[in-house]
């Protein structure tokens, strides 16, 4: 745990630090605890240093842990996610930032309905054009931002995108700026949406995703240390 209390410090005065060479302000960026493998009482002590947001990437792995968890967070679903667990998904995060396809967002629809909860979705999409990596293609993303606009149970809250993996700091940019400019053109484009949020940047990118406009980061190994 003392890790934990010795990384945030640095982290945060990295986080400044970028925000303060890309003229902006730290306090309109958020971080995201990603306790993939991490336990309970990992997240307790990111909750002690002042973090309230936590992110996973397995719906049985959050099931799990958040009921060991008694600190008031917000959870965030950031992993890809199959139909099949929308059920269990709007019972156990607040945001649902995984949204790569229609289908998804309906199946999550139907099941926040019949609990009668209102979620926050972001749609994820694939930036880096990689065949590895999830997400919507980016010429599709007006389009679905307008068709999930239109489900009642879901409110498009913001975009989400995994950097290009690479070492080249213009490509890994480049990425982060393409999600930015879906993002203006949703706001432009679709009425019932405001992206109030780009959830880009993890522990190997956070600083280049600040410059390109991040307003939501995800850090993992850069706030718990190597996992085991």
């Amino acid at each position: 745990m003392n890790s934990i209390s010795q990384n945030w410090p640095i982290l945060r005065d990295r986080i400044e630090q970028a925000a303060h060479s890309a003229g902006r302000a730290s306090d309109d960026i958020e971080v995201i605890a990603v306790s993939k493998t991490r336990t309970a009482q990992e997240v307790e002590a990111a909750h002690r240093c002042g973090l309230t947001l936590v992110g996973e990437n397995r719906v049985q792995e959050a099931e799990g842990k958040k009921v060991q968890v008694a600190a008031p967070l917000s959870w965030h679903m950031i992993g890809h996610l199959q139909s099949n667990k929308a059920n269990k998904a709007v019972q156990l995060f607040d945001v649902v930032q995984s949204v790569d396809r229609f289908s998804l967002a309906q199946a999550l629809d139907r099941r926040a309905q019949a609990i009668g909860r209102q979620i926050e979705v972001m749609l994820q999409v694939n930036t880096a054009d990689s065949a590895s990596q999830s997400g919507a293609h980016p010429d599709q993303v007006v389009e679905l931002a307008g068709r999930v606009a239109e489900l009642p149970s879901l409110e498009i809250c913001g975009l989400m995108t995994i950097g290009a993996h690479s070492d080249d700091e213009h490509t890994v940019r480049a990425s982060f700026a393409r999600l930015r400019g879906l993002g203006e053109s949703v706001d432009a484009d679709i009425e019932k949406v405001s992206i109030r949020h780009l959830s880009m940047g993890m522990s190997g990118d956070f600083e280049w995703a600040i410059a390109e406009g991040s307003t939501m980061l995800r850090l993992g190994t850069a706030l718990f240390g190597a996992r085991a």
